[in-house]
């Protein structure tokens, strides 16, 4: 399980919810509802870093978010 920030939001345009995973540079995903979206995004986080490993890309370590509420 990786730990890396995913921000989901609905596209109009796309008619999709989108999985975005800043900390990876243009990995993103999609889906029809919002676990799809998730769960897209968790493959492509793993093929990112796959792909990264292969190229010799430095992979960041996942920052998290803080809260700055509780």
């Amino acid at each position: 399980m990786f730990k890396y920030e995913i921000i989901v939001y609905w596209s109009e345009e796309d008619q999709s919810y989108i999985a975005e995973v800043p900390e990876l540079s243009g990995c993103m995903a999609d889906g029809l509802t919002y676990q799809d979206a998730i769960s897209n995004a968790e493959v492509i986080i793993s093929e990112w870093i796959e792909t990264a490993e292969e190229l010799g890309i430095k992979i960041p370590k996942p920052k998290g978010k803080k809260l700055a509420y509780a």
